[in-house]
């Protein structure tokens, strides 16, 4: 499946490529159905699998459509909002293929890959943030705005990035017990302490 993320990422940076102007309306629609198509083929690929297998197969196309649509906006409608929806969708779309991948699993195993997946996306979506804020444009006399809200916001993603990795830390602790899991959740404290 990572193959046809490949191709479907080639075949959005050639249409990125082919166009160094806005692309038209034609250019727009035409890019618009190779992407359902290479969803529909890869979604298709999906069918003789079985399982889990064919969920995260199909999560794997869904995302891989989304990010798509997304590059192709960006593309079409160039903008710091385009942009960030560009890293928003890829950091969806692979937290819903590691969800998906955590259903393979079972007990504490199970939660603790489902804490990691939150932590991966939560990181994604918050370094996202960061990027739209530090591509804003500034003006001199806005240039220290600028420079307090990109602090802002990355003190708020290290925070939110550190209390989802504390989750998912403290999660592995649950698998032990008595002072195991008393130092096990002290360290999780310590590593992922503000």
């Amino acid at each position: 499946m990572k193959h046809l993320r490949n191709l479907m990422a080639l075949a959005v940076a050639g249409l990125l490529a082919t166009s160094g102007m806005a692309m038209s309306k034609d250019e727009h629609k035409a890019a618009k159905d190779r992407i359902e198509a290479d969803y529909k083929a890869a979604k298709a690929q999906c069918e003789p699998l079985q399982g889990n297998a064919k969920d995260v197969c199909k999560k794997e196309a869904e995302g891989n459509e989304k990010v798509a649509k997304a590059q192709l906006e960006a593309q079409y409608k160039p903008s710091d909002k385009h942009t960030s929806k560009v890293h928003e969708a890829r950091a969806d779309a692979d937290y819903e293929v590691a969800k998906e991948k955590c259903e393979d699993l079972k007990g504490n195993d199970k939660d603790v890959c489902k804490k990691d997946a939150k932590a991966a996306h939560v990181a994604a979506k918050e370094n996202a943030k960061v990027a739209r804020a530090q591509a804003k444009p500034a003006t001199d006399n806005a240039n220290l705005a600028k420079q307090a809200n990109v602090a802002e916001t990355r003190k708020d993603a290290a925070e939110a990035t550190r209390e989802a990795e504390y989750k998912a830390a403290k999660e592995r602790c649950d698998s032990m017990s008595g002072d195991a899991k008393d130092k096990c959740v002290a360290d999780a404290k310590r590593t992922h302490a503000q």
